[in-house]
């Protein structure tokens, strides 16, 4: 360890041992009122790599000084958690040691997860960033220890679902940690090694020509996702030889395949002239670490990723830079990266519990499986559909991951085309005017479906139904909504599949091509301001029929229960402009649904 020789803000030359010292002093005062499982964490990832530290740096630090803190009082220091996180991202900055990244991350995760609320969580959040400071995202292997995150810009489980993230992160690799995907010291405690295996399967790029082009492969790269194999084939072969036989199959396919390989052991070339660039997707993703189930950490976005010192991991032959495969279980025979040894040593992450039942999203395999479903839809049968070409020849470029964040939000997923999009207004959009014909939505559907199942989606009956169920739904509104006559309402929410939804009876939405019954006025009462607000009397009378067809499949707005039990949601919309489905309400109206929530809700 060397002195600091300056400080960024002009500040006297600072000794690193008085610094570490310091905060380690502050950590033991912290730790005296800690809770058990905040103390076992401050014990494992904090004290721990701060007493190396020291040790190597200016001498030994008796084990009596860590061994009171124990039998303190338990209290929850939240406040000094988080600055203390603040202390130790500094003084990291400014001496680089992969220990003390080790001890920031812990405390900036500790910081956040004793937050009392998520508005507390993202306040500390940005003052975390504000000292971190802005840095293109990075990967640095602690010896024997963590992945050291920074700034990572996505952070997701398999289902594409963000994980709680900081801005610097110790992320577990040995297999071991009971808060898996982040480290809790555990490595220290199995003796984990970050070795390579000698007897790994050898560095060697092998090429299989074909008649369009030709596949490079490594297979010491390989992670063993079967995302070729189980895809492809005809192309790629779980056994024989060769592994690849590029003449197999179609140019477009064997490309989707080599791309879509989560380790980058695949490339391909064209008349011998590899390419690398059109394979990764360099400045097209952002930096993303998936915690893939059961398996490793895919990598993609072109992170760097640096040893110990600070130099670039060495790869093997051939091998992106833009996407590539961590181990995640400890066994890997070519650590840091993943060799598909999670399969052999039956590596698992936490089991839901017992009782919880997934939803169509989750049971769909999430984000990623939509993804690839819409991807084979409209890159491999639409552009050679005679119907469908036509109708989706301008389509922008991310149109398919548009759909797949669609249907995910439909089968019950997270928000991510409300989000980002707009929710139904925009796709309301994208079929005004496109006069759909019955034949090309049959053809939608029956091509759909065969994508859904060359994309692995699950087969078993009870999936099948409820997503046929959406399709045809669906579908039928977009060829309705598609008319030139068509007059839709603008405002409706975002539909709902899950296991038990129904479209409801027939009737129970307004229908894009009814007579127009938009000028239907409710005759409502304006109370006097000493006068009781009820339901019967004031605010049923502000829903007309249309307002109330519009909402039937999710309450009945002239029901007196349903409008209570969602007040305060219907109230929200109101004032959103969402409800009614044709325009604002005036503020007089508005104000007298909330009167009558104010004054108890009287029936």
């Amino acid at each position: 360890m060397k002195e600091f020789q300056e400080h960024q803000n002009g500040e006297p030359a600072r000794n690193v041992t008085d610094e570490l010292r310091r905060l380690f002093s502050t950590v033991l005062a912290a730790c005296r009122g800690s809770s058990g499982v905040v103390l076992a964490r401050m014990n494992a990832s904090v004290i721990r790599p701060l007493k190396s530290l020291i040790d190597r740096s200016a001498g030994t630090i008796s084990s009596a000084d860590t061994t009171t803190i124990a039998t303190e009082p338990a209290t929850a220091p939240a406040d000094v958690l988080l600055d203390l996180a603040q202390e130790a991202t500094s003084l990291w900055k400014m001496a680089g040691d992969v220990e003390l990244f080790e001890v920031a991350a812990a405390l900036q995760d500790l910081a956040c997860r004793t937050a009392e609320s998520d508005a507390i969580t993202q306040e500390r959040l940005d003052k975390l960033r504000a000292v971190t400071g802005e840095a293109p995202t990075s990967i640095r292997l602690s010896p024997s220890g963590p992945l050291l995150v920074r700034n990572v810009a996505r952070f997701i489980n398999w289902l594409g679902e963000a994980l709680p993230s900081r801005p610097l992160m110790a992320l577990c690799r040995c297999g071991a940690s009971s808060i898996k995907p982040y480290c809790d010291g555990s490595h220290a405690q199995i003796s984990f090694s970050d070795a390579k295996d000698p007897s790994r399967v050898p560095d060697q790029l092998d090429t299989y020509v074909g008649q369009q082009l030709s596949v490079l492969d490594n297979r010491g790269t390989c992670q063993h996702s079967g995302f070729c194999t189980e895809r492809l084939p005809s192309v790629f072969h779980v056994k024989g030889d060769p592994f690849v036989t590029p003449s197999g199959g179609r140019m477009d396919e064997i490309i989707r395949a080599v791309r879509d390989c989560p380790s980058g052991a695949l490339s391909y070339a064209m008349d011998a002239f590899e390419a690398r660039d059109a394979t990764d997707f360099h400045g097209i993703r952002p930096s993303t670490i998936e915690v893939s189930k059961d398996g490793p950490y895919r990598i993609t976005g072109g992170i760097v990723l640096k040893d110990a010192p600070g130099n670039d991991v060495m790869r093997n032959a051939g091998a992106s830079r833009e996407h590539f495969a961590l181990c995640r279980c400890g066994h890997a025979q070519n650590k840091p990266f993943c060799t598909g040894m999670h399969w052999y040593v039956e590596f698992r992450d936490p089991v839901p519990p017992a009782d919880a039942k997934p939803t169509v999203f989750e049971w769909a395999g999430g984000l990623p499986a939509f993804t690839r479903m819409t991807r084979t839809f409209y890159e491999k049968y639409v552009p050679q559909d005679e119907l469908l070409a036509p109708l989706f020849a301008n389509m922008s470029t991310d149109h398919p991951q548009r759909v797949a964040k669609w249907l995910s939000e439909i089968f019950c997923g997270p928000r991510y085309y409300s989000e980002e999009y707009g929710g139904y207004p925009r796709m309301l959009s994208q079929h005004l005017g496109k006069c759909i014909t019955e034949e090309m939505r049959a053809r939608w559907v029956s091509l759909l479906q065969q994508s859904a199942k060359d994309a692995g989606l699950p087969n078993d009956a009870e999936f099948a139904s409820v997503f046929r169920s959406y399709i045809e739904w669906g579908s039928r509104l977009a060829v309705e909504n598609s008319q030139t006559s068509a007059k839709p309402p603008e405002h409706m929410p975002m539909p709902h599949w899950d296991w038990m939804t129904a479209a409801g009876p027939p009737g129970c939405r307004v229908a894009a091509l009814a007579p127009d019954e938009s000028t239907e006025e409710s005759h409502f009462v304006l109370p006097s301001p000493e006068q009781d607000v009820t339901f019967t009397a004031h605010v049923k009378p502000l829903f007309r029929r249309r307002d109330r067809q519009s909402m039937q499949f999710v309450f009945d707005l002239w029901s007196y229960a349903d409008v209570s039990k969602h007040a305060e949601g219907i109230l929200n919309r109101l004032r959103d402009g969402s409800m009614p489905c044709d325009g604002t309400w005036p503020e007089e109206r508005i104000n007298l649904f909330a009167r009558w929530i104010a004054d108890g809700k009287h029936e």
